[in-house]
């Protein structure tokens, strides 16, 4: 299993992209993308400012 990205809510602000300990989401044209190398760390989730992100 692995973060899941609300493209609707998500703001492209790359703080998820700063905190991965695994380098496992990027921004791409705007918008949070997660890869196959995501562990579940939950970073991303508890730095969102929109809460867009969910495990």
């Amino acid at each position: 299993m692995a973060a899941v990205v609300n493209q609707e809510e998500c703001i492209g602000c790359g703080k998820c992209e700063d905190v991965c300990p695994v380098e496992a989401i990027k921004v791409v044209e705007g918008k949070a993308a997660v890869s196959d190398d995501c562990i579940d760390c939950g970073a991303c989730v508890d730095e969102c400012p929109v809460e867009a992100i969910s495990l």
